[in-house]
């Protein structure tokens, strides 16, 4: 899972920078805004997963569904959140991070385990 997020976050940064590129400062801040509005539930799911992981004993898929959940509700409140208190918003640049941090679970075929 830790794989995952560090993909995330490198897709953050590929977006920041095309971002930076077509919609200049205003779309970069927008993008890494974006970006992390995923990046950071998906650290903290992966971190709640890792300690039920070492609890033992059962309740892993309950915890796996409602830390999904959890989560998803979390991306909609935080990019909710951007749009409501950051006023330069480039909502180009905003979507080209979250899609790109939401995707980056397609390039983790290209990491050896």
């Amino acid at each position: 899972m830790l794989k995952m997020v560090l993909l995330q976050l490198g897709a953050t940064i590929v977006a920041t920078a095309i971002a930076a590129v077509f919609f200049g400062p205003a779309g970069a801040i927008s993008a890494v805004l974006g970006g992390l509005s995923c990046v950071l539930p998906s650290a903290l799911f992966a971190l709640r997963l890792h300690l039920v992981a070492k609890r033992g004993g059962s309740g892993h898929v309950t915890a796996f569904f409602v830390g999904e959940f959890l989560k998803v509700a979390s991306i909609v409140g935080l990019l909710v959140l951007v749009g409501l208190k950051y006023e330069d918003v480039h909502w180009g640049g905003l979507f080209i991070g979250l899609i790109l941090a939401l995707k980056a679970n397609l390039f983790a075929f290209l990491v050896k385990t």
